[in-house]
């Protein structure tokens, strides 16, 4: 208990070790893991408090009070609803004990310290996630195209004369191809599953 409690003060429980495949079942973050939906867990990050869980999903976060309390707050972040942006590898000087891996998902900013001797390990996630948030990037671009350019054509309808039941069937017209092509746009661009990324940088 004493040694817990002296890692805490002294800051040694913020510094996480890297989990193999073959350890996943003995984290608490596995059991969260939506194995029906076919995800996967594909790094993840243990503290003495924390663990932190890259699916092809979602990050999966064990959030722990500190090293001396076993309570727990579990939180969830799907890729497709909190863009990962603002990523960061920051290696270790002379004497320092870790390395650190800083990013963004959404509004919720992530510091993680790991062991230095990870780096090489770490540096496949950092690769990882930073090819994540270009591809989002790119894709969030493409989606706003796509909307100012539907706003575009309903606004030249606007303007045209026609009669008004002509002008009725053609909102009608483009209104449902609208939202047929937006549909596949989206599809196409608003990614949720990212193991490609994870099986080319992690698994390779």
């Amino acid at each position: 208990m004493f040694k817990k409690i002296a890692s805490d003060a002294l800051g040694l429980s913020d510094i996480g070790r890297i989990i193999g495949p073959e350890d996943y079942d003995k984290t608490d973050a596995d059991d969260y893991v939506r194995n029906e939906d076919d995800e996967k867990i594909y790094f993840l990050i243990k503290t003495k408090a924390d663990e932190y869980c890259f699916t092809n999903l979602a990050l999966i976060h064990v959030d722990g009070e500190n090293a001396t309390s076993s309570k727990q707050t579990l939180k969830r972040y799907p890729y497709s609803q909190h863009n990962i942006s603002n990523v960061f590898l920051e290696t270790a000087g002379r004497i320092d004990l870790d390395i650190e891996i800083k990013f963004s998902l959404g509004n919720q900013h992530f510091s993680i310290d790991v062991h230095k001797d990870e780096i090489e390990k770490l540096k496949d996630l950092y690769k990882a996630l930073l090819y994540i948030s270009e591809i989002t990037h790119e894709n969030s671009l493409v989606l706003d195209m796509a909307e100012k350019s539907l706003d575009k054509a309903a606004s030249v309808l606007q303007n045209t004369r026609s009669t008004e039941q002509t002008i009725s069937e053609q909102y009608k017209d483009i209104t449902e191809f609208g939202f047929s092509w937006m549909k596949s746009t989206r599809d196409k661009y608003h990614v949720k599953d990212f193991g490609d990324v994870f099986e080319k940088y992690i698994n390779n």
